[in-house]
């Protein structure tokens, strides 16, 4: 029963979520670049926007989890990951090593002041953001459990197909 709930959530949240633009909020990368998250984009190909926190274990398993299957992601679909830190100003500094000690090659934006998270109606982490060519939101969902990840690459795959 958990599971199937758990499906049907993630469907509602997807339908709700279906088709908005990004809203633009000013954020900085891990180098201190400065980036409008309304630019954010793959080409015209769909991107996966993952917010994530150093001390959220669940988080970080997921982007563990598709960090193994990047390359083969990338090389079939294009797709590209989006790693957003709501991490505070002062574990800011945590994000640097945490993504390098884990080999991440995801772009990693800073959200110190939860602005992005809020823009987007992030509630719970980790929280994951599938957007389609155009820019426009196709899907959500938030929590992690094993292997959800591959529902994941699966949407990209639909969005790409269409």
């Amino acid at each position: 029963m958990g599971k199937r709930l758990f499906f049907v959530a993630l469907l509602l949240m997807g339908f709700v979520a279906s088709y908005a633009q990004l809203p633009s909020v000013t954020l900085k990368d891990i180098s201190g670049k400065v980036v409008d998250t309304a630019k954010l984009n793959n080409d015209g190909k769909p991107f996966i926007i993952s917010f994530f926190a150093t001390w959220c274990k669940p988080c970080n398993r997921e982007l563990n989890a598709i960090h193994e299957v990047y390359p083969d992601w990338q090389d079939e679909t294009g797709v590209k990951v989006v790693a957003i830190s709501i991490d505070q100003a002062q574990n800011v500094a945590k994000v640097k090593p945490l993504v390098d000690g884990y080999g991440w090659e995801y772009e990693v934006l800073l959200d110190p002041n939860g602005d992005f998270k809020r823009a987007m109606g992030v509630n719970m982490i980790p929280a994951v953001f599938i957007i389609d060519g155009d820019g426009k939101i196709a899907e959500s969902r938030s929590g992690y459990t094993d292997g959800s990840e591959s529902h994941l690459i699966e949407k990209v795959r639909e969005l790409i197909a269409e």
